[in-house]
Formats: C-alpha cells, structure tokens, sequence
C-alpha cells in the first residue's frame, strides 16, 4: 500500500464580479484527506469524520472525481479514500470542491503525476456536478493551482492561474445555516441587460488588472457585483450590515463567497483583516445565529501534503 495525506483548501469562488469564472485560493481552512493505492481494483471509501456524507463511490464528490480520473488514465487502480471535513457542507467556501479536488490531486500524485494541475480540473469538475448539478470550476481551480484562478472559457476547457499580491488576506463569516449551491442558482435570472453586462466586464477587467499592478483601490472599486449579487444576499441575514462594517474597518471589498451563505471581505493585510472580523463578530453576535469567522492569507500553492506514508 502506498497512501499519502494531504491538505484540501477551502476557496472563495466568483469574487463578486466573476461568477463561475474567479475564484482563490484559502490557506488556514481545509479538509485532511488520506488517499491510498490498494493491490485489489476499485475505489472504496474506508472512513467520513465530521460530516454525514454517502460512501458509496457513486455518491460521493471524491469518488466520482477518482472515476473520471481514472477512465482517462486507462488502468484498473485500487484506491481507498479517507476523508476529514474541516469545512461545513453548503458554506460557501468549497466544501465539495475541497474533495473533489483533493481526491484527483492525491491519486495523481500517487500515480507519479500523468497529469497538470490545469488537467485535473477536469475532473474535479465531475464532483461539483454531482453536488450542484454544474460542473463549474472556479473553486476546485484555485484549490488545484492556488492562488487567483480565471476560467477564461468551459469549452474548451482554459484555466489561467492570477498574479496574488501577498499583503492580501481574506476574512469570512460563516453563518451556520446551510444555502445549497442547487437552491442559490435556481433565483438566478439567466438573462441580464447589457448595460449590467458591461459593467460586470469591466469589474472582471479591473480586478485581474489591479491583482497584476498591486493595485489596491483597483482591485476594491472592483469588487462589485450588478447581476447576482443583489438576487442571492436575500438569503443571507444581515447582508448588506456586513458590507457595511467591512467598509467601514477599511476593507478593500466584500461580497458573497461562492454561493453563501459565507461572506468575504478582501483587506490589505492582517491588522485590518482582524479588524473586519472583530466588527462582523459584533453584527453577528446580536443575530442569534451561531457563526464561524475565518481569517486567512491568500494560499499560492493549493493542495499540500502533509505526510507520505
């Protein structure tokens, strides 16, 4: 048996003015995943701790990602998967993305890498059609190549990995409700003006733009979301107060993360990133609700091992 255990990022997907095509790249929240390679052909899932989710290879985000892989590289291969939730399901940062990526990852690596990181999107995109009914690919990108990842087109399929400035740091609330990917798209309107078209293009342009010049009122006055933002923060208690403090603590922007319930706020760096938290914290508090708030650097590298064993 050769196993090795690894590190699966959380991310924050769409980055407000980039739904499905933007996404980075966390580095102190992720899942812990133990992939194995077997003598007898299969992939089974040994072991799930902390979250009720399905073993059955065909259920699951991980093993359907391990399948296509897989069918591709040819080989009947005997694999067994153990997997370590650190990160809730339907938070907004990855959760499903986390595994599927992870999984192609680590088998890849076991295999003696056949294939690029861009390569493996493909088929970490089979696990979030499982789990949204979209095979998207801006959070299982940035998990697989770290830091800021533009899907610049889905057919054919083109991921370019970013410029990340290193005095960014993320900040996210997660409200412990649970807003499924499926439900969240399903209040999107599938056609927009093309006044709001061109000024979500323009957002897309200046936030890669100001990511490349280090440009920090560049990459804030981008953060802005005209099409579905307004649409799904509806679905998130207290919204726009959020927003609001952030700015306020000196935030460089703030939006939906992936499809929420999560919110971010991008700041240039920690000393304000803690400030945002501690006044989101305080929003928060008054709600009732119980929530997580993370503080994280932008993670460059993605996907890490934590031990060959």
């Amino acid at each position: 048996m050769k196993s090795i255990k690894i590190f699966a990022p959380a991310t924050v997907a769409n980055l407000s003015c980039g739904f499905d095509v933007l996404g980075c790249c966390l580095d102190t929240i992720g899942d812990e995943m133990v992939i194995s390679l077997t003598e007898k052909p299969g992939i089974k899932i040994t072991k799930i701790d902390g979250a009720d989710l399905p073993l059955e290879t065909h259920k699951n985000v991980a093993g359907v990602a391990i399948e296509a892989l897989l069918a591709a590289y040819g080989k009947d291969i005997g694999i067994t998967i153990e997997i370590y939730k650190k990160i809730k399901a339907g938070s907004g940062i990855g959760s499903s993305a986390a595994s599927s990526a992870g999984a192609v990852w680590a088998v890849n690596h076991l295999l003696g890498t056949p294939y690029t990181p861009q390569e493996l999107v493909k088929f970490a995109m089979e696990g979030e059609k499982l789990a949204s009914g979209n095979a998207h690919a801006d959070n299982v990108a940035p998990a697989l190549l770290g830091g800021f990842t533009l899907v610049r087109s889905y057919d054919p399929l083109d991921i370019i990995k970013l410029h990340s400035p290193t005095d960014l740091v993320m900040t996210v609330i997660h409200p412990q409700i649970e807003v499924k990917t499926s439900d969240s798209r399903s209040v999107i309107k599938h056609k927009i003006t093309l006044k709001k078209a061109i000024h979500q293009w323009g957002n897309v342009g200046g936030l890669i733009a100001g990511l490349y010049k280090e440009d920090y009122d560049l990459i804030g006055r981008s953060l802005e979301d005209v099409i579905i933002e307004p649409l799904r923060s509806i679905l998130i208690p207290e919204f726009d107060t959020v927003k609001a403090v952030a700015t306020e603590q000196g935030a460089l922007g703030s939006g939906i993360s992936g499809s929420g319930p999560s919110i971010f706020a991008l700041n240039r760096g920690l000393e304000t990133a803690n400030n945002v938290a501690d006044a989101i914290h305080e929003v928060y508090r008054k709600t009732g609700l119980d929530f997580d708030i993370h503080i994280s650097r932008i993670n460059n590298k993605g996907i890490k091992i934590i031990e060959e064993i």
